[in-house]
C-alpha cells in the first residue's frame, strides 16, 4: 500500500496557523517587549563604566574625656583649675563651677551637674540650701562639709553610659581619690554608672566603692529635686544616714 506524500512545509506551517486561528489565537505574546529588527549602530548605548567608590574615611577617634591621666593634677587645688580649663571637660560649652570644701572632709556630697542657676558656686540654689539643711542635722560644720558635681557644669540630659564609657568616671574616681572624705554621700542614682555600678540593679544604698587603694563608704539617695518633692524619700534618707552612722554616734 502506497503511504502518501508527506505534506510540504508551507502547508504545514498554514495548516498550523489556522489550528491556532481557529482556537482563538491570532497574537504571540511575551512578557518582555523586544525587538525585531536590530539596533542601530548610532543608537546602541554604550556600557556602563563601572566606578570603584573610595572606602570611607575612618572617623577620627574621640578624644576620651580628661585626656591623658599621666597628666593630671595630683592635688585638690590644681584640680580645682583643671577642672575649669581642660578641653575634653567641656561637654556642652559655657561656664563650668568648680567644686567646693577640703581634702579630708568629714562628708562629700556628690550631685550629678551644677543647677542651672549656678554661676560661681556650685549648688547656689534649693539644692544647695537642702545640703546645707542636711548637714547641720547631721551635726556637719561647714569646714568639714566637701560639695562636688559628676559633671562641671549643667547638662539637660545627659547620657551617663556614654560618659562613663568616654572616661568621665575614670576623672570622678581621681576627684574623689584627691579629695580623701571620710564618707560619701552620693544624691542622684544617674551618677552610679560613673562608680561602676549596674544601673540596671537597684540602688546601693550602703557600700564601699575602691578609691585608689582604699575602700571609700558610700551612701547612695535620690537627687535634691526628688528629695525636695517626696518627703517620704527624705525621712528614708535620713534613717538610711542615722543606720550608717550608728557607731560615731554611740
Amino acid at each position: 500500500m502506497d503511504r502518501p506524500d508527506a505534506p510540504a512545509l508551507t502547508e504545514s506551517i498554514a495548516a498550523t496557523l489556522d489550528w491556532w486561528r481557529e482556537a482563538g489565537v491570532d497574537c504571540a505574546y511575551l512578557d518582555e517587549a523586544q525587538r525585531w529588527l536590530a539596533e542601530p549602530e548610532s543608537e546602541k548605548k554604550p556600557a556602563a563604566r563601572v566606578v570603584k567608590k573610595a572606602p570611607p574615611s575612618p572617623e577620627p577617634e574621640k578624644p576620651r574625656i580628661g585626656g591623658d591621666p599621666a597628666g593630671w593634677p595630683q592635688d585638690l587645688a590644681t584640680f580645682r583649675s583643671w577642672w575649669l580649663e581642660e578641653p575634653t571637660l567641656d561637654l556642652v560649652g559655657g561656664q563650668r563651677i568648680p567644686p567646693r570644701g577640703e581634702v579630708g572632709a568629714k562628708l562629700m556630697v556628690l550631685v550629678a551637674m551644677p543647677e542651672e542657676e549656678d554661676t560661681e558656686t556650685l549648688l547656689s540654689g534649693p539644692h544647695g540650701r537642702l545640703i546645707a539643711n542636711m548637714a547641720q542635722a547631721m551635726g556637719i560644720a561647714p569646714d568639714q562639709l566637701c560639695v562636688a558635681s559628676a559633671l562641671p557644669r549643667h547638662m539637660a540630659l545627659p547620657d551617663w553610659q556614654a560618659l562613663a564609657r568616654d572616661g568621665m568616671g575614670d576623672v570622678l574616681r581621681h576627684h574623689l581619690s584627691l579629695a580623701a572624705p571620710e564618707r560619701l554621700l552620693v544624691l542622684g542614682t544617674d551618677i552610679l554608672p560613673l562608680l561602676r555600678h549596674d544601673p540596671a540593679q537597684a540602688s546601693p544604698g550602703i557600700q564601699e566603692i575602691l578609691v585608689g587603694d582604699r575602700a571609700l563608704p558610700v551612701l547612695a539617695g535620690y537627687a535634691p529635686a526628688h528629695l525636695l518633692e517626696h518627703a517620704r524619700v527624705r525621712a528614708r534618707l535620713w534613717q538610711q544616714w542615722l543606720d550608717w552612722t550608728d557607731d560615731e554616734r554611740r
